[in-house]
């Protein structure tokens, strides 16, 4: 009888990776968040039937059941309130708020509560809720739906504050996020729900205290987050295209900031450009401002540009929309400005308007 000899085994091929979107990454992070840890539920308007306002959870009410996805009523102070209190019982829920202008309703409830709780009882009450919202303008939703608010709730202690801009930190971002003690708060610009892009196989769970270097460069950095990361890296082609090296900085994290990347960026390049979808007055950009200047006077060779939103509301019409927000051209011509070359005749510059007294 004749021996049968069993192939040896090759080598195993390495995972490659996958083809997705923004919208189809951050579901899947919630889907394996459902899987994995009986305590995460979903919770907001309209996530369980319709999927959420942007279809972000479609699917999750038929594979988890309405225990674990709920659709909650029209009443943000009350379903956020419900979160908080949940966490506290020892669940770990996702609450989604439609867009962020909505999260204003519940202010009180994550300022005065989420935010508190653990340093008012002396480290006894955590609260371990993450709270999604749809930030940022770009898509004709006019002044009501159209706000970039992530730079209020940064100013607040007690509070970790994301601004996924990669699939990357779309899919990975939500883990860590709800193993946090405290409240999480992630903002995902609604412009980046349709990108779509490979997902690296190897991708695990990604730090949520750190910045990340997108393109290293040598002239200028280009610091931003969320929907103004493509518009920072298209912009630090066009300046390539010029003889302009551009480092792009992706804040990720708005809260804590990480000021060791940032100014490590900056003790490099020695110009910095902060790109910020906020209005300009008060914005996150001038703490990141404020930061360098205090930081690293001596590391500047050209004061700090900023590019920020026109301080009006939103319009609704495309073309003013479009020219009330920071685009790539202005975002060229404040990095040219920066390293001291001419701005081109007609470039798109960052609307530039008086602080004061009738302002905005």
């Amino acid at each position: 009888m004749t021996a049968t000899r069993t192939p040896a085994a090759g080598p195993t091929a390495a995972p490659s990776d996958r083809r997705t979107t923004y919208r189809e990454a951050l579901r899947e992070a919630m889907r394996e968040a459902l899987r994995t840890d009986e305590r995460v539920f979903l919770m907001g308007e309209d996530v369980g039937r319709y999927g959420g306002c942007f279809g972000v959870s479609l699917g999750l009410l038929e594979e988890f059941g309405p225990e674990r996805v709920r659709d909650a009523p029209l009443s943000e102070s009350a379903f956020v309130g419900a979160g908080i209190g949940a966490a506290l019982a020892g669940m770990r829920p996702i609450v989604e708020v439609m867009t962020v202008n909505f999260s204003l309703l519940a202010l009180d409830q994550i300022l005065n509560n989420a935010a508190t709780l653990l340093h008012m009882s002396g480290g006894q009450l955590p609260v371990p809720v993450v709270i999604r919202m749809t930030t940022g303008a770009g898509r004709q939703l006019a002044a009501q739906h159209s706000h970039s608010l992530e730079g209020w709730y940064a100013h607040i202690p007690g509070l970790r504050v994301l601004a996924p801009a990669t699939l990357t930190d779309a899919r990975h971002m939500l883990a860590p996020a709800l193993a946090d003690p405290d409240p999480v708060l992630i903002f995902e610009h609604g412009s980046l729900y349709n990108v779509s892009g490979d997902l690296p196989a190897d991708a695990g769970p990604v730090g949520l205290d750190r910045a990340a270097v997108r393109r290293y460069g040598t002239d200028v950095s280009l610091i931003t987050y969320g929907g103004s990361l493509p518009k920072a890296l298209a912009a630090a082609d066009d300046l390539e295209s010029g003889g302009v090296s551009a480092e792009v900085v992706d804040l990720r994290t708005l809260r804590p900031l990480d000021d060791a990347t940032i100014g490590g960026s900056v003790a490099r390049t020695h110009r910095a450009v902060v790109v910020d979808e906020g209005w300009r007055t008060g914005s996150l950009a001038a703490e990141i401002s404020a930061r360098l200047t205090e930081q690293h006077f001596y590391d500047l060779d050209a004061p700090v540009e900023r590019v920020c939103s026109a301080e009006v509301p939103i319009p609704y019409a495309r073309g003013l929309e479009e020219a009330a927000l920071p685009q790539v051209g202005g975002i060229v011509a404040a990095a040219l400005r920066a390293v001291g070359e001419p701005v081109p005749t007609g470039a798109d510059e960052p609307v530039r308007q008086p602080v004061g007294e009738g302002a905005g």
